[in-house]
């Protein structure tokens, strides 16, 4: 099959819209596959078999990283190029828009995924008014779609619930490989914790963006003096997360990748997460994999992740309390904690993203066959 997929964001942005999309594409490809990616230029031309197309943007000034891909004309032209059996949008925003029209246009099935709570962040932005007008928007693109997934069951009920149709859950993945417990190091630890490798190490991996609540660890910090607490990221939000944690044993690790990332979660004592909008949380699974217990916010998708008390604990993200109770538990009971890293693993053992790209594959063909059957 020829798939033209159009992402607003991609290589070489670091976030877990692109893990996603990275492992997806390199599976499908495996698989016998054609991928085309549309999206903002970012120097890269391929990636593993599949070409690149990008189009050039315009940085967002309050979040550099990101950058608004205007649609033009050579998307046309490529496409009937290429010749796609079908189209996915991703995240449909400013380029997913130019692929949703060509969809139409040029006569090709659509499918959609919805992988950032947009609605949710604008309340962090102070914008938390046009919600309902972003609800519309988002339904107006989606139900262009012969398909829309979500990656956990939370996200699928939202959608549903503000008129989305033709909703489905695409399944989880995690590179069980890439993030493992035999990676933990000492020498990783004593870097996270800067020279302190002996006291509990807390860690944060991520976006370090105002959505992702980061200062709510802040206080969970402050009532474990002997903590420290390594953030690993980056982000438009750093600078005044640098000045709110200022005196306190926080480490800002900017960006690590492949083994460095892997040693730094299986290093660590706790992950925190308190994030309320994720759709999924693919660091959680992360720091699972690699057998690192996690302490997260029971909303939005983490619970299909998360078994409290099991794999991992939760709390509820409006009690100012929860998340320290749930640390300072964590921290305080070795033989459970330690049950809890295995509990974790084996849980991330069972999401690979082969089969992930396999149930795609499998929603791309009963796309196309629906498209043909309705033609013939």
């Amino acid at each position: 099959m020829r798939i033209a997929l159009f992402t607003e964001t991609f290589l070489p942005k670091v976030d877990g819209i692109v893990t996603r999309l990275k492992h997806t594409v390199e599976h499908l490809q495996t698989q016998g596959n054609e991928v085309l990616i549309f999206s903002p230029e970012g120097g890269l031309k391929e990636y593993k078999g599949a070409k690149i197309n990008g189009i050039k943007g315009i940085p967002l000034p309050m979040y550099p990283e990101l950058k608004l891909a205007i649609p033009n004309p050579s998307i046309d032209f490529a496409l009937k190029r290429f010749k796609p059996d079908l189209i996915h949008v991703v995240n449909p925003a400013v380029l997913g828009i130019g692929g949703i029209y060509y969809a139409k246009k040029l006569n090709i099935p659509l499918v959609a995924s919805y992988h950032t709570h947009l609605p949710q962040y604008l309340h962090h932005y102070n914008l938390g008014a046009l919600e309902g007008i972003l609800w519309e928007l988002l339904k107006l693109a989606h139900n262009q779609a012969q398909l829309n997934l979500c990656t956990s069951t939370a996200m699928v009920d939202e959608l549903v619930s503000h008129g989305i149709e033709k909703v489905d859950l695409w399944q989880k993945g995690v590179d069980t490989d890439s993030f493992h417990p035999s990676l933990a190091s000492q020498e990783m630890r004593n870097r996270l914790s800067q020279g302190h490798p002996d006291v509990p190490l807390l860690l944060y991996v991520g976006r370090v963006s105002a959505e992702k609540e980061i200062d709510k660890i802040k206080p969970v910090l402050e009532s474990i003096p002997e903590a420290r607490l390594a953030i690993v990221g980056n982000g438009p939000a750093r600078d005044e997360l640098e000045t709110l944690f200022a005196n306190t044993n926080t480490n800002f690790v900017g960006y690590l990748h492949g083994e460095e990332l892997g040693a730094a979660y299986a290093s660590s004592d706790a992950f925190i997460f308190p994030s309320s909008t994720e759709t999924l949380g693919l660091v959680l699974l992360e720091a699972m994999a690699a057998g690192c217990p996690v302490v997260a916010a029971r909303r939005g998708g983490i619970p299909d992740i998360v078994t409290d008390g099991v794999n991992g604990y939760m709390f509820n993200p409006d009690d100012s309390q929860g998340a320290i109770t749930a640390t300072r538990r964590l921290l305080a009971h070795k033989e459970e904690s330690e049950q809890l890293r295995q509990n974790a693993r084996l849980e991330a053992e069972k999401w690979s993203w082969s089969s992930a790209t396999l149930q795609l594959s499998n929603f791309y063909q009963g796309v196309v066959s629906r498209e043909l059957s309705s033609v013939a």
